[in-house]
C-alpha cells in the first residue's frame, strides 16, 4: 500500500463483489453491504481477466459459506482480518454475534468515513486498526473487547499474498493465541501450480497490483503450506465425505479451513 492511502486492490474487489451471488440468508443487512461497495466502487469500470473473476467469485463464496456456516452453529465473534471493504459484517449480522475488524489505519479509516456519510449502522462492529508488520494483533483484539475463551470465527481473506512470509507468520501465531477449541480460521494462500497458463496469469496480476503499489510478496508450495501451518499452530478442519472432493479443490485454490492443532 502507498502510505496514507487506502488499498486500490480491496476497493477493486468490493467492485467485483457487486456483480457476484452471495450466499443468502434470512437475516442481515445485505442492502448496507451493497451500499457500501457501490460507494467504494464509484463509477470506475473495473476489467480483471476472467480467470481473476472467476477466482474472486469463488473465494467470495467460499468465505460466505465459511461465515454463514459459523453463525449457523451458534458462534458469536467474528473477526475479520485484513478487512478491507468487506461487508460481511452488514450482509450477516445477527443479534448476538460482535464482529471485529482489524485493517490498516488508512483504508479502515476510508471505510469508516464512507460507512458514516451513508449513514450504515456499525454498532455490531469493533474496528481495530493494525498493521500487521508492526503490531501484536492478539493484543489489539484483546485490548479491543475480543473474549478468547469464546469459539469464534476468523477471516483471513486476500491479504496472505502480500504479506512477507514472516510477517505472515507472525499474523497466524497471533491469531492462534487467541483461538480457543472450537474456533475455526478460513484462510486465503496463493498457492503454487505447475500450470503454464497460470503461471503466465500470475505474472500478469503480480504486475497490476505492483502497479498499485501492492507488490504480491508470498507465494507458497503445497509444502511450504503444510509447515506454515504446523509452525503456527493450525491444521486443516477434516472434511467429511460428502465434501471431499469441494474441499480438495478449495485447497487447491489457497482456500482453507482452519482448526487449532
Amino acid at each position: 500500500m502507498r502510505a496514507g492511502e487506502a488499498s486500490e486492490t480491496a476497493r477493486r474487489v468490493a467492485a467485483h463483489r457487486l456483480t457476484f451471488d452471495r450466499v443468502p440468508v434470512a437475516y442481515g443487512d445485505p442492502a448496507g453491504d451493497e451500499r457500501l461497495a457501490r460507494d467504494v466502487a464509484g463509477s470506475a469500470t473495473v476489467r480483471s481477466a476472467e480467470s481473476m473473476v472467476a477466482y474472486l467469485a469463488a473465494r467470495t463464496f467460499f468465505f460466505d459459506r465459511a461465515v454463514v456456516a459459523a453463525l449457523d452453529r451458534g458462534v458469536t465473534q467474528v473477526v475479520i482480518a485484513a478487512a478491507g471493504y468487506d461487508g460481511r459484517a452488514l450482509r450477516y449480522s445477527k443479534p448476538g454475534v460482535r464482529w471485529f475488524e482489524v485493517d490498516h489505519p488508512d483504508t479502515q479509516r476510508d471505510k469508516r468515513e464512507r460507512l458514516a456519510r451513508l449513514g450504515i449502522d456499525v454498532g455490531a462492529i469493533t474496528f481495530v486498526p493494525a498493521d500487521f508488520g508492526v503490531d501484536e494483533v492478539g493484543a489489539l483484539m484483546v485490548g479491543a473487547g475480543y473474549q478468547t475463551q469464546v469459539p469464534s470465527l476468523l477471516l483471513c481473506e486476500g491479504v496472505a499474498i502480500y504479506l512477507e512470509r514472516a510477517v505472515l507468520e507472525s499474523l497466524l501465531r497471533h491469531l492462534r493465541q487467541i483461538a480457543c477449541s472450537g474456533s475455526r480460521l478460513a484462510i486465503s494462500l496463493s498457492v503454487t501450480s505447475s500450470s503454464a497458463a497460470q503461471s503466465v496469469r500470475r505474472k500478469a496480476f503480480r504486475a497490476a497490483v505492483a502497479a498499485m503499489g501492492e507488490p504480491t510478496r508470498t507465494v507458497l508450495s503445497s509444502e511450504d503450506v503444510d509447515a506454515l501451518l504446523a509452525t503456527t499452530g493450525w491444521q486443516v478442519v477434516p472434511s467429511t465425505n460428502s465434501a471431499d472432493t469441494r474441499a480438495r479443490r478449495a485447497r487447491l485454490a489457497g482456500l482453507l479451513l482452519l482448526q487449532p492443532s
